[in-house]
């Protein structure tokens, strides 16, 4: 049977035996909105936890918080509406009272040629800020888990904040969405880094935000922040959206996850000996540190010691220079364990260690653009996605093979009996 998977801006063929034992993992059909501006326009009239924005004193600056490039979030489609919305709310704002911050947390600041990519031309005349996040910050004290609540001064500085982003699972935080697009997307280093060290407590999983502390300490902090909305949509596989809620941030994720769970949590009856993965192409596969979500979630559908395949173009390379920086120091990913257990939590050598968490029971294969000496010192082999197939198939000829076209989104649970 011949079968393609997504791989950057393109796709990745391969063949299995006619009588081999497959099932494709796939995220389950939503019905997409059709007239994505008419619901932002409903969702914005009737918010989740808070008053429309039309109801609120004209605003001397606001400030929209969006993602960067490597989130799929469709700006260009939600961005002209919610500029039209926010003249209308408010006459006399004008558009040099608006500004647009792109963040992407620790990840180097878009240029002009990203920016491009990412907003469109109707933000014409609005300020535009691409977050760095050595940027000068605004405190607003600590949550009560500890971590300093730091983000951007000039988004801070707002009259009127606002998040827009998209809701999907997320390995450690449960669900994104909600106010990460601030917490995380605007904020300094220290914060993320406290935040994310949460990850290593109990419920810190995908799938979960009730009881998941790295999410409610982001919930926690955009409440400290005074962030007045949250504009999020949940898309499926092809970038369509399948929802779209608007209001208070911590409300929005809420509700927002129950849809993304539907679209992307799946039952699981057993584990699979053989998985072949994909992040889900462009943008889910950027690059190397971003990848490692879908490694990590297909993982999830496979028993102890299954053969992971892994298809990632990675087109902009590893991605992060302290991540690559810290792995290539070990030997093995054994090594890099103890290390990082050892010495507490760093970002970047954290990923490092989601990584090793799969490498060490797991044999694994990458098919991208990387160089094999790159994916060596990240302690990962390239390999020929057909050649390795057939190998492993030849030592496993009744492996139970699972496909996942969309290993960045979509989480596994077993069945109950």
């Amino acid at each position: 049977m011949k079968l393609k998977l997504k791989y950057g801006t393109g796709y990745r063929e391969f063949v299995l035996p006619d009588d081999a034992d497959v099932t494709t993992l796939e995220p389950h059909p939503v019905p997409e909105i059709k007239d994505v501006a008419a619901a932002l326009r409903e969702a914005l009239e009737n918010p989740l936890g808070t008053r429309p924005l039309r109801t609120l004193p004209r605003p001397a600056q606001v400030a929209v918080a969006v993602p960067d490039e490597t989130r799929p979030a469709p700006l260009k489609t939600l961005l002209p509406p919610l500029l039209e919305c926010l003249l209308a709310s408010w006459p006399g704002l004008s558009r040099q009272n608006i500004t647009f911050f792109v963040g992407g947390g620790l990840h180097d600041a878009p240029d002009a040629a990203q920016l491009s990519r990412i907003l469109p031309d109707a933000v014409s005349g609005c300020r535009i800020v691409a977050h760095d996040a050595k940027a000068p910050m605004q405190s607003y004290g600590s949550t009560s888990r500890g971590t300093p609540v730091e983000i951007n001064a000039e988004y801070a500085a707002a009259d009127c904040k606002i998040v827009v982003g998209q809701i999907d699972p997320h390995q450690f935080v449960g669900f994104t969405g909600g106010s990460k697009g601030v917490t995380v997307g605007l904020a300094s280093r220290n914060m993320i880094q406290h935040n994310h060290s949460l990850m290593s407590e109990q419920g810190a999983q995908v799938g979960q935000i009730e009881h998941n502390p790295v999410r409610q300490d982001l919930n926690e902090a955009g409440e400290m922040i005074g962030i007045h909305l949250a504009i999020n949509v949940v898309l499926n596989p092809a970038k369509q959206v399948v929802a779209l809620l608007a209001g208070r941030p911590s409300e929005v994720v809420a509700q927002g996850a129950k849809v993304s769970a539907r679209v992307y949590g799946l039952s699981i009856e057993h584990p699979y000996d053989l998985v072949i993965a994909s992040c889900g192409g462009h943008p889910k596969d950027i690059c190397l540190y971003q990848a490692q979500k879908g490694l990590n979630l297909a993982s999830q559908c496979s028993g102890e010691g299954a053969k992971l395949m892994l298809l990632a173009a990675c087109s902009q390379g590893v991605g992060d220079a302290v991540y690559y920086d810290y792995v290539r120091h070990f030997a093995t990913p054994g090594d890099q364990l103890s290390e990082f257990k050892a010495h507490g939590f760093r970002m970047g050598a954290h990923k490092a260690f989601l990584f090793s968490r799969t490498l060490a029971s797991h044999e694994v294969a990458v098919v991208s653009d990387l160089d094999a000496k790159t994916l060596a010192e990240c302690h990962l082999r390239k390999g020929d996605l057909q050649e390795t197939l057939d190998g492993w198939l030849k030592q496993q000829p009744k492996a139970r093979i699972a496909i996942v076209p969309n290993a960045n989104t979509t989480y596994f649970y077993h069945a109950k009996p």
